[in-house]
């Protein structure tokens, strides 16, 4: 049976990000200004992912509240933020460039992947759920409960490795501001 794309991707989407994440601290080029108002998109990114995997338990029940009532993807959404956030920071519209069209196929490509396994853990309930909420641009027309957040499921799903994450890009860009730049 022939590898699907969105299966090939979803092989490499880590492997990418860690060759595009040495790019990016390469050719970053940030101010403290930029860092600070990339770092505060980014950060807010953060929040959602946050607030998404405190609402989620993988393929026991279909995450419906608290931004899963906003968007079907808010795990993405965030990232996309993240993403658009150390964009910002880097001051290189390369960069920028670059980020949203591997994000596009990334996780497109995941998306999709998503959808056919969700489809199949529960199929009824996605029908209506997939009717109702966007896949991926929040609609704001809604009040999201806040439901069952859960600081467990945040642990669960291992959340905390995006919060490392972040710290870590934060501090490489302060050091290359400082030392490297001689902006200090």
């Amino acid at each position: 049976m022939p590898l699907k794309l969105h299966d090939f991707v979803s092989r490499v989407r880590v492997p990418a990000g860690f060759l595009l994440a040495v790019f990016y601290f390469y050719a970053a080029d940030p101010s403290w200004d930029s860092l600070k108002i990339g770092g505060l998109i980014a950060f807010v990114g953060l929040m959602v992912r946050a607030w998404a995997a405190g609402h989620l338990q993988k393929n026991d029940r279909l995450a419906v509240s608290g931004p899963y009532a906003l968007t079907r993807n808010p795990l993405y959404f965030g990232s996309f933020l993240i993403g658009i956030g150390f964009s910002f920071a880097s001051r290189d519209i390369r960069i920028a460039v670059i980020f949203l069209g591997s994000f596009a196929v990334l996780y497109g490509s995941a998306m999709q992947r998503e959808i056919e396994t969700l489809k199949n853990l529960f199929a009824a309930e996605y029908s209506d759920y997939q009717e109702q909420v966007p896949l991926f641009f929040p609609r704001l027309r809604v009040k999201a409960k806040l439901g069952d957040l859960s600081f467990g499921h945040y642990v669960k799903n291992r959340e905390y490795q995006a919060l490392l994450g972040f710290l870590a890009a934060l501090t490489l860009l302060a050091v290359k501001v400082h030392y490297l730049n001689g902006r200090g």
